[in-house]
């Protein structure tokens, strides 16, 4: 796999993305040792993350974490004040980094999707895949250590060991379906030592391997034999409860959604509880419709990650149009508003319209520019 791993395919090789859809996603793990050839541990090699650390200035005390005996090192133990042309700003210290190091801390860097192209280029695959939020962050550990005790996650987790083995440990407990990640404390730690439950597998990790774990699913590891170094992205979609923004823009059209709501005790409540009845009912219709599908799937895109693409010294051409004053055609809601932001600039370009509708694809906002030209409601410039 020369050049990387493009698609989701590639990620779950040899297991086929339809078997993987049927009985794992959102189901149970799975671990996929790294077959002959496949160039996943290519993702990122020691060379390219220690290129990423020595980029001093991208780190901050959020983004780099020291992680000792389960427990985060407080960032006034490995960070300092640098002074810069804009002021002082406070960074991890790469020296005190490699003391903690030295003496068995684990790092963890987070946020790192954009930082290398390849674990760019795979989180895009990941985020089109499965219509969700992409994060990717790196743990280096080294052999007796532990960076984190027993825990579970609140999002999907792809797990790819790039360097090194770990010892993987999944416990029988999964919570159900977690919105919200428990504080790191010790009563945290405490928590999920009582509530783990047994042993489910023990899985070792090695280069190139590939662990998919649901989110819930209780689960701690550890670095064995050596240093250790993976990348694990963390996959959130859209839950039930993410579509209520999109419901509430939808609602607030709604006379009655405007309407006040009656005193609980009218009437024993009598007729709150008709009002109630009757919204829920608009609810259903609302949710019904194939423009509120449009418009939760236009929230979903919105989400997906989005990587530079930066050609200078070459600047990208300006497609310009302007409006002319004749009606535009009647488009879905959710293509409406671009209509409306024409009409408010009045000259703009295709592409500034692209970047500002994100949740639209280009290709959509380029068919919406065909309907309007094609209506006399705009022309090139």
């Amino acid at each position: 796999m020369p050049d990387g791993m493009q698609t989701l395919a590639d990620l779950l090789f040899p297991i086929t993305l339809e078997q993987f859809r049927a009985d794992y996603e959102g189901r149970k793990p799975l671990h996929i040792p790294a077959p002959v050839d496949t160039g996943k541990a290519d993702l990122l090699t020691w060379d390219a993350f220690n290129g990423l650390l020595n980029k001093s200035s991208l780190w901050t005390a959020q983004s780099l974490l020291l992680m000792l005996n389960a427990l985060a090192v407080p960032p006034d133990q490995y960070c300092r004040e640098v002074m810069t042309p804009h002021g002082p700003v406070t960074r991890p210290w790469p020296e005190k980094v490699e003391v903690f190091l030295g003496g068995g801390a684990s790092l963890v860097a987070n946020d790192v999707l954009y930082m290398h192209e390849p674990v760019t280029r795979l989180g895009q695959a990941l985020g089109e895949a499965f219509a969700a939020n992409i994060g990717a962050n790196v743990y280096c550990s080294f052999q007796g250590v532990q960076a984190f005790g027993s825990h579970y996650d609140v999002h999907d987790v792809f797990v790819v060991q790039t360097e090194g083995e770990k010892v993987w440990t999944l416990y029988e407990t999964r919570a159900d379906n977690p919105i919200e990640a428990p504080t790191g404390s010790t009563e945290t730690l405490q928590f999920f030592q009582r509530t783990r439950g047994a042993v489910a597998a023990q899985i070792t990790m090695r280069k190139g391997d590939v662990l998919y774990l649901p989110r819930g699913v209780y689960h701690d590891a550890l670095a064995t034999d050596g240093p250790s170094l993976h990348i694990t992205y963390a996959v959130t979609p859209f839950t039930g409860r993410s579509i209520l923004s999109v419901l509430d823009k939808l609602a607030s059209q709604q006379s009655a959604f405007r309407a006040y709501l009656a005193p609980a005790d009218l009437d024993g409540g009598a007729v709150l509880k008709q009002q109630l009845a009757a919204l829920s009912e608009t609810l259903s219709g609302i949710m019904a419709q194939d423009d509120f599908v449009e418009a939760v799937g236009m929230a979903q895109r919105q989400t997906l990650p989005r990587s530079a693409d930066f050609t200078l010294p070459v600047r990208k051409p300006a497609t310009v149009y302007r409006t002319t004053g004749r009606a535009f055609p009647t488009v879905s809601p959710g293509v409406r508003p671009l209509y409306d932001w024409i009409i408010s600039e009045r000259r703009f370009s295709l592409e500034d319209m692209i970047a500002t509708f994100g949740a639209l694809s280009p290709a959509q906002v380029e068919a919406a520019i065909h309907l309007a030209d094609q209506a006399g409601a705009v022309q090139r410039d």
